[in-house]
């Protein structure tokens, strides 16, 4: 279908495209009658026994109760089995109906949400659920993207495709030159579910609803992909033993009893053996029954519901009794990154201002340039509605720096309010830095402000401030590329701070970009990251002495994926390449050669949401008992195929269905 992204669809076009391929809707998954959920139950191999013995007994009873041989009580053993039955049912089915009723109230999702769409040639609103393929889409910051598509324009464009890959910040671009070829997705198209974080563009919608990459993964999540939990394996171990063992010696009962009575009859009375047949089938059916343990169904299911009880009071919503039990039983753990062994919040690690003794912030001239510079040049903002956690609205990397300022006791609207901008260019893909030009508070002159990549700023900068003294770049750029380099190495983000007073009428900005004739001043650099949660290393640890094994399987960067797998103590100095793969070295890779490799594999980074389900089958067929961590949509499939998956409490309506289990507090 051919459009003008000028004009847009024209109404007769939207009714076509949407004819054609469908809504922007994800198919939901099909919620199960109270009837459906409470005859699965039926399923346990032990109640299958109860029902077999129960139609038995009903038939030994109603024998004898017809006969005269007893009365009416006889009905008393097949009530008590039907009871056990109900009993053991009831409780696993209130269970599940509870856990489901808490999980929809978390979980509940919104299509009606507005978005901008060109259509007859006129900027409208429309509900996200009414989007088409070839619409045109006007994506601003805040705003989640929704559908899948190319980019027909990309202004300083950044994305937050943590949902799908765990990057936190994807650059996007239309200009080739500036694509990322290490990429999990093309840098010219962009995903239902992500979010935008900076910049503006305009997409071209390609597809939508379950065609859509999120789409593809809850429709692959929705498939039936039930395994056997270990728990379940012991358990038809053990009916399959007493239904044979209860056969065998009901067979030989049979078997010596009409031998001992031919043996000692002298005349055969067919009449009346046939009596005794009958009567010794009675006695084999009866053991059967008695065989059966009643009970351990009943003490199983009660055993459970306790354990899913307690895990609710730790902030663990269990949503399928096996959970419990499966957990215990896990030999391997694959987990994600972000936002779960990370605290997906970008965060400052360390700072070197160089003008600043022991850099450390205080009330002087140089700390204020630091703090209003950091405060003013920057479109990120604050949120301080949760009382609990501070959210990050804008570049997460700009907002980390805000929280160094909000933990250094300054309030960076204050800093904002005192010093008003006269211009600004925001950060973009092809700059790679941001400069702000305001009227300064602290020198009561026109100051610009200029952060981005360090080499860049570094680039622009004839002097560096030190101790208090304007000394030549040129003498402490090694110094200070060394401190990158080891920042670098660690998968952290560095950003570099420079400053000018702007005299006269001296213009800085030419054409979108700084003019030759600044004179920056270099200031220093900060390094920043989603920080390991506290809680992990020793969580790790903890696996390792139980004889689990931990894999990291996440979207992001090798190197960010292998420093973040030293931090925890998952990776060591003996680790090689060996140990590591990316998500296209897997995805080359036949079954044959990674079942050879896949116990040794601790890393996978760049992978896509179908890898990780792929790895979790193949360790299965290693015989593995397999637990997923994850949060994001890109987690689901193989929250669905491992015995138990574990989804974080904010993560996404996708994972949060996938999982057994949803860890309400993220830790």
């Amino acid at each position: 279908m051919q459009t003008n992204y000028h004009t847009g669809l024209s109404d007769a076009q939207v009714l076509e495209s949407r004819q054609k391929y469908g809504a922007n809707l994800i198919s939901p998954p099909e919620k199960k009658s109270y009837w459906k959920q409470y005859f699965e139950s039926l399923e346990d191999p032990l109640i299958r026994i109860l029902l077999v013995a129960l139609v038995l007994s009903i038939g030994v009873a109603a024998f004898q109760f017809y006969k005269g041989m007893e009365p009416a009580s006889v009905f008393l053993e097949p009530l008590g089995v039907l009871l056990a039955i109900l009993m053991t049912t009831g409780a696993a089915f209130a269970f599940t109906v509870s856990a489901n009723k808490k999980f929809d109230a978390l979980n509940q999702v919104s299509d009606d949400t507005l978005v901008k769409v060109i259509r007859n040639g006129n900027v409208c609103a429309i509900a996200k659920k009414e989007i088409v393929v070839g619409d045109i889409v006007l994506l601003e910051t805040g705003e989640e993207i929704p559908a899948d598509g190319k980019l027909l324009e990309a202004i300083s464009l950044q994305v937050n495709e943590s949902t799908l890959t765990g990057e936190l910040v994807a650059h996007k671009s239309v200009n080739e030159a500036d694509f990322d070829t290490q990429a999990t997705y093309p840098s010219y198209r962009v995903y239902k579910g992500t979010t935008v974080l900076d910049g503006h563009g305009i997409l071209e919608v390609q597809t939508v609803g379950n065609a859509t990459e999120a789409g593809k993964v809850d429709v692959k999540m929705q498939e039936d992909s039930a395994v056997e939990t270990p728990l379940n394996i012991q358990l038809n171990r053990l009916a399959h033993l007493i239904s044979q063992a209860s056969y065998v010696i009901a067979g030989l009962i049979i078997i010596v009893r009409l031998t001992l009575y031919f043996l000692h009859a002298n005349s055969i009375d067919w009449l009346s053996a046939g009596g005794f047949l009958l009567n010794t089938v009675m006695i084999a059916v009866t053991l059967i029954v008695v065989a059966v343990p009643e009970g351990l169904p009943m003490a199983v299911t009660l055993s459970l519901a306790l354990s899913m009880k307690k895990m609710l009071s730790t902030n663990n919503l269990v949503r399928k009794l096996h959970a419990c039990e499966t957990m215990g039983a896990a030999t391997v753990i694959c987990t994600d990154k972000t936002g779960t062994l990370t605290q997906n919040q970008m965060q400052v690690h360390e700072t070197q201002f160089y003008g600043l003794a022991d850099n450390l912030l205080t009330n002087n001239e140089i700390s204020q340039i630091i703090t209003e510079g950091i405060a003013v040049n920057s479109t990120a903002y604050l949120d301080y509605s949760d009382s609990k956690k501070v959210k990050a609205l804008g570049n997460p990397t700009e907002a980390a720096l805000l929280l160094w300022l909000q933990s250094q006791g300054m309030n960076y609207l204050t800093l904002r309010e005192q010093s008003p901008v006269v211009e600004q260019l925001t950060f973009s893909t092809e700059r790679k830095y941001m400069a702000t030009v305001v009227h300064s508070a602290s020198l009561q002159k026109k100051v610009l402000y200029v952060k981005g990549a360090p080499e860049i700023v570094l680039a622009n900068c004839q002097q560096v401030l030190v101790n208090g003294k304007l000394l030549p770049v040129e003498s402490y750029n090694e110094w200070i590329q060394e401190q990158l380099c080891n920042y670098q190495n660690q998968a952290m983000r560095t950003l570099g701070f420079a400053f000018q007073v702007i005299e006269n009428e001296f213009a800085p900005f030419y054409e979108g970009r700084l003019t030759a004739d600044t004179h920056l001043v270099f200031l220093g650099i900060s390094a920043i990251s989603d920080p390991v949660r506290m809680d992990v290393p020793p969580a790790i640890a903890t696996c390792f002495r139980a004889g689990i094994q931990v894999k990291i399987v996440t979207g992001d960067t090798p190197g960010t994926a292998k420093e973040i797998a030293r931090q925890i103590g998952l990776w060591t100095e003996d680790d090689t390449e060996h140990n590591h793969l990316t998500g296209v070295e897997f995805a080359k890779l036949s079954d044959a050669a990674l079942l050879d490799r896949i116990l040794d594999l601790k890393v996978m980074s760049r992978a896509r949401p179908l890898d990780k389900e792929r790895l979790v089958k193949l360790l299965q067929q290693k015989n593995q008992v397999v637990a997923v961590t994850g949060d994001g949509t890109n987690d689901a499939p193989a929250l669905k195929a491992a015995q138990v998956g574990l989804s974080m409490g904010d993560g996404t309506s996708v994972a949060k269905e996938a999982s057994d289990i949803i860890i309400l507090d993220n830790s």
